[in-house]
């Protein structure tokens, strides 16, 4: 049996790490290298040979991706940090100096197997007739269509720039990406260095005339190159680099800022000029044209990074084509609940029958657009209140909204636009919500919020009823295409009345009293855990089954931490399902020897926030406390955002989060890697022949309990799947 069956097999043996002082910084594994960590298991799934070729591709685009931002916030920040002389160490002990040294080691590894993964999927798509060119391979019917492509979608856009005292070094922008060339002028032989920058608007990949079933791609870059003549006229090619440039992207906001719109605004124009935190440029690069371009950008040896293969990687997405569904996952159709079908569609009626917990992106998030569309259009509705974090440029969310407020409802949404790279586009949508005649609020100034929580109130007879959405995830129907999240509805009064308290304190700074179910942070929500964790370890005292599942996406608050190592060695049975950063360092003697992690990493990407306490009774029971939770177990989560962690109480949801959820989580061995007491993990397969559980295909294969028209908390599905 496979160890990563958290569900069946036997906690493994705890090891002694014998320099590790359980009272000391050591106890906690470093966030940034943990994040990494997590990033080369992305990568190794595009070395995944049971993962079709064009996910793999996909997954070594994400891995690029995910690493560009890595050094655009994390990286900035640290360089900030050691820049200033700052020396306090992390929870782990390391400074910024020190964290920032085995950042370079590691990431440069990364970089370097990444290049090597390309050249492996390069080779094995030009078996399955899709090529990227090299100039080599044009014929001469190819440079003629090319010559056509050049001057008409791409020549246009270009600005060919001479560099001399003249034509100073323009500014690159983040992800700008360029060539840099040396020239010869024909008539007198006179040097000139010149820079290329590529355009961002363009496709990186110009596709060329194929056979049928057949595609063919050569990189912009290359085009570029084939026709310098025709932007340097008079001047002859001598050589060239390429160079990309990463950009501190982490924002600075005046906490005091009058206006807080403006100023993201103006911190949105001011991102685009942020230092160079690392430079890619091509290996062999002319060493006067790289030191050149080094010297214009100030960018240290240690910031450049040499690459012997394709910059960019990220660009791969544009090829894993629609057209070869043959190499893609095989299709699938999120579901509409039964119980929602049961009443023509009606999501009131059906969340009227009972609670009703929805698990994305196996059921459509769809649903969620639905109760606020028929919120917009119902006359018996009064008022609408939403969060939105992240959402997308046409959100169908916002528009119901909108729609909503043109009707005549009061409509309330607190926008938040501290959310990463998505400030832009929240501020567009609250101006059209404003425009539309909803009250839009920005919530607090050094607080985000991240809850996902939506209510509705609708007259019914004599009297008003809240309807409440509480997500795990976001409002955006993009990402909930691939993110596994929750959605919880439900029209129990208690659960809307402590909605509606925090959107009080969302809009009006009132802080909520006498919550009776939810807790939220910076407030409650720490505090709640940590109570919960204490009554496990009450439960083992007293010779009770004590036993916690959790399921986040990081865990590095420290006192979190700390409360369940004192858990582990009060023999609280401890199992985490943790898909990026974990600072806990799992199953070490005298520390943790009752704890167990996991990461999992397949076809969707695990979001959602769960948390079950046996309650004395073990797990999975009918009788243990389970919650759901926007917020992951990190510092800024607990203490510098507003987020919720709901108790669920209904038999049923609960049933299917226990013994459904997080059953299929614990058991899945095809996608999961194990965490050792030094902070890496090990894809942790089954014995050849076994089989191989894979929670997301059970996911696809068997409804979520509570959206099944008649189904109760006896009615969980057996965790097995259809073999491949």
């Amino acid at each position: 049996m496979s160890i990563a069956d958290f569900l069946a097999s036997p906690f493994p043996p705890a090891e002694q790490l014998p320099d590790l002082d359980p009272n000391g910084p050591g106890r906690f594994y470093n966030r940034e290298l943990s994040w990494l960590g997590f990033n080369w298991r992305v990568l190794e799934e595009a070395q995944n040979l049971r993962v079709p070729l064009l996910e793999r591709l996909r997954f070594l685009s994400i891995s690029a991706t995910n690493l560009d931002e890595f050094y655009n916030v994390r990286v900035a920040g640290l360089r900030e940090l050691a820049r200033a002389g700052n020396t306090t160490p992390a929870a782990d002990g390391l400074t910024p100096a020190e964290q920032l040294v085995l950042i370079n080691e590691n990431a440069r590894r990364l970089l370097g197997v990444q290049q090597q993964t390309f050249q492996q999927l390069r080779d094995e798509l030009g078996t399955q007739d899709i090529t990227i060119l090299r100039q080599d391979d044009l014929s001469e019917d190819d440079l003629s269509y090319l010559a056509d492509v050049f001057l008409n979608k791409v020549f246009p856009v270009l600005s060919p720039l001479a560099i001399d005292p003249a034509h100073p070094f323009p500014f690159i922008p983040n992800l700008g990406y360029s060539l840099a060339l040396n020239l010869t002028r024909v008539r007198d032989k006179r040097p000139l260095q010149a820079l290329l920058p590529i355009p961002q608007q363009i496709d990186r990949f110009v596709a060329l005339p194929a056979p049928d079933g057949a595609h063919r791609f050569l990189p912009l870059e290359e085009l570029l190159l084939l026709h310098l003549p025709s932007l340097f006229p008079g001047y002859k090619y001598k050589g060239h680099c390429a160079f990309r440039v990463l950009r501190d992207s982490d924002l600075e906001v005046e906490e005091e800022a009058e206006d807080l719109v403006r100023e993201f605004e103006v911190a949105l124009k001011r991102r685009r000029r942020g230092e160079v935190v690392r430079m890619n440029i091509t290996r062999d690069a002319p060493g006067a044209l790289r030191q050149l371009v080094m010297d214009e950008l100030h960018v240290t040896a240690d910031e450049v990074v040499e690459v012997d293969g394709m910059i960019g990687l990220a660009d791969l997405k544009e090829l894993v084509l629609d057209a070869r569904p043959d190499l893609l996952w095989p299709s699938f159709s999120p579901r509409v609940p039964e119980r929602v079908q049961d009443f023509d569609g009606d999501m009131f009626a059906a969340i009227r029958q009972k609670d009703m917990l929805l698990h994305h992106p196996y059921e459509t998030f769809d649903m969620v657009i639905r109760f606020l569309a028929q919120a917009a259009n119902d006359p018996d509705v009064v008022a609408i209140k939403q969060t939105l974090y992240r959402t997308s440029n046409l959100s169908p969310i916002v528009e119901a909204l909108c729609e909503a407020a043109e009707n005549g409802k009061s409509v309330t949404a607190l926008v938040e636009l501290k959310a990463r790279f998505d400030e832009a586009a929240n501020i567009r949508q609250s101006r059209r919500l404003e425009r539309a005649g909803a009250h839009v609020v920005y919530g607090f100034l050094d607080l985000k919020t991240h809850a996902k929580i939506s209510t509705v109130v609708r007259r019914e007879g004599d009297n008003l009823v809240t309807y409440t959405h509480y997500g795990t995830g976001n409002y955006h129907p993009i990402t909930a295409r691939i993110y596994t999240d929750l959605s919880f509805f439900t029209c129990n009064t208690a659960l809307g009345r402590d909605a509606t308290k925090v959107f009080n304190y969302l809009s009006g700074y009132a802080q909520p009293d006498q919550l009776e179910n939810l807790a939220i942070s910076p407030i409650s929500l720490k505090p709640r855990l940590l109570e919960m964790i204490a009554a496990e370890i009450t439960h083992a005292e007293a010779g009770r089954p004590a036993e916690i599942w959790a399921k986040m996406n990081a865990l590095i608050e420290p006192d979190i931490i700390d409360a369940l190592y004192h858990a582990s060695q009060a023999g609280v049975r401890i199992s985490l399902v943790v898909r990026g950063i974990c600072g806990l360092r799992p199953g070490v003697k005298g520390m943790s020897d009752n704890i167990r992690v996991k990461s999992i990493v397949g076809r969707f990407l695990e979001h959602s926030r769960i948390v079950c306490f046996g309650n004395g009774h073990g797990l999975p029971h009918k009788k243990a406390r389970v919650f759901i939770s926007s917020a992951d177990w990190m510092s800024r989560s607990m203490n510098r955002r507003v987020e919720t962690l709901i108790e669920i109480d209904n038999p049923t949801v609960k049933a299917q989060i226990t013994s459904q959820v997080m059953a299929a989580n614990m058991a899945d061995t095809a996608q999961s890697w194990v965490m050792a007491p030094d902070g890496s993990f090990a894809r942790a397969a089954p014995p050849e022949g076994e089989f191989a559980f894979n929670c997301h295909r059970f996911f696809m294969e068997n409804p979520s309990l509570s959206g099944r028209g008649s189904a109760g908390a006896a009615d969980v599905p057996q965790l097995t799947h259809a073999e491949d």
